[in-house]
């Protein structure tokens, strides 16, 4: 009988000492340092302070509990998209250089092309020769890139800029138009998707353009790419107006050839509103054309909210300015945001083997 209860005590014993042994190692290795996780932004030097004000943002908006806890519906992170994200000035916007291949050297329209569009199309070029910008040129370029690609579709406008983009660009090795990322920003959006943030961008460029550029690039979906805009329409549509109009199986949406909205400065603060119905806690920038969306995102905000500027110093590895990037520094400094130095804060701008060939001294 003694036998027999003894027997049956080995499977108890057992197991109490199997979980012992679990409770022994849990306690040995919990003493331990935890092994460091990957760094989510490794292409920032140490001392950026973005790195150090970001993964801190992060740590407290995130963790349920903490007294800065944001509900994931709430995380709304907005960036500007051209000096930002992506290459500003090569020598001028991407977008303005696209809309002078258009009208000044594409052999399927320049000859088609209105007086008002080479006029404008003579200002880029201007704007390419001496880097000055004529004070017109942002209206003067949104209304013409409405009337160039009057009646492409939808497709037919991405397809046009993809093939613009799609080849090798000038005073950059090993980096095509379309990777004109800055990487360690990219980073960033990664950073901020992995933690349930939800990214936007909100530029000045053309909301269609900006679609082109971003969404396959950043892995965003349309919708949560703003710009500025222009009229669309049905093909049948012709001059009717939208309310005396009702779209046919026939029918295909095309650029109706009318410029709508300039999307910069206060205009960002409206499209965010109208658009996203959210106040975001984090802005990004680089330009005066930012102002509003950074002061609209940490200003009166009920969450903890950041906003961060690059500043372009960088004068070797891009095609810097540093008297633009001096007035950002001294507005962050005035309103409370993160300056972000390209030169530097980032450990590689488009990558270890692309490089900038019209370098010049750096002045600071």
């Amino acid at each position: 009988m003694e036998n027999k209860k003894n027997s049956s005590m080995r499977p108890v014993l057992a197991l109490l000492f199997v979980a012992l042994l679990i409770a022994m190692l849990a306690v040995h290795f919990s003493s331990k340092k935890p092994i460091k996780a990957t760094d989510p932004l490794s292409l920032w030097t140490d001392s950026a302070p973005l790195k150090s004000n970001l993964t801190t943002f992060i740590d407290k908006t995130t963790t349920a509990g903490s007294a800065d806890f944001i509900p994931v519906e709430d995380r709304v992170a907005v960036f500007d998209f051209d000096g930002t994200l992506f290459c500003e000035t090569n020598p001028v916007y991407l977008d303005h250089r696209i809309l002078y291949y258009r009208i000044a050297e594409d052999p399927e329209y320049k000859d088609k092309a209105t007086s008002y569009e080479k006029e404008t199309a003579k200002k880029i070029k201007d704007y390419m020769d001496t880097g000055v910008s004529d004070d017109n040129l942002p209206i003067d370029h949104g209304t013409c890139v409405a009337s160039a690609f009057s009646g492409f579709t939808v497709d037919e406008f991405n397809s046009y800029v993809k093939d613009y983009i799609d080849i090798k660009e000038d005073n950059y090795t090993e980096l095509k138009r379309s990777e004109m990322f800055y990487k360690p920003m990219v980073q960033v959006i990664d950073y901020l998707k992995d933690n349930d943030f939800t990214v936007y961008i909100v530029s000045g460029t053309d909301r269609l353009l900006a679609r082109a550029f971003a969404c396959d690039a950043l892995d965003l979906p349309p919708r949560q790419v703003i710009g500025s805009d222009e009229l669309l329409v049905a093909t049948g549509q012709d001059d009717t107006d939208g309310l005396d109009y009702q779209y046919t199986t026939d029918d295909n949406v095309i650029l109706g050839g009318k410029f709508l909205i300039k999307n910069l400065k206060m205009n960002k603060v409206s499209a965010i509103e109208r658009e996203i119905g959210i106040k975001p806690v984090l802005a990004f920038g680089n330009s005066s054309g930012d102002y509003s969306m950074a002061t609209f995102a940490t200003s009166n905000n009920k969450y903890l909210s950041q906003a961060y500027m690059l500043c372009c110093d960088d004068l070797t590895r891009e095609n810097g300015d540093i008297e633009k990037a001096d007035k950002m520094y001294k507005k962050c400094t005035e309103a409370g945001w993160t300056p972000i130095s390209m030169k530097d804060d980032f450990v590689t701008i488009y990558g270890d083997t692309v490089t900038y060939t019209k370098p010049i001294a750096q002045t600071k």
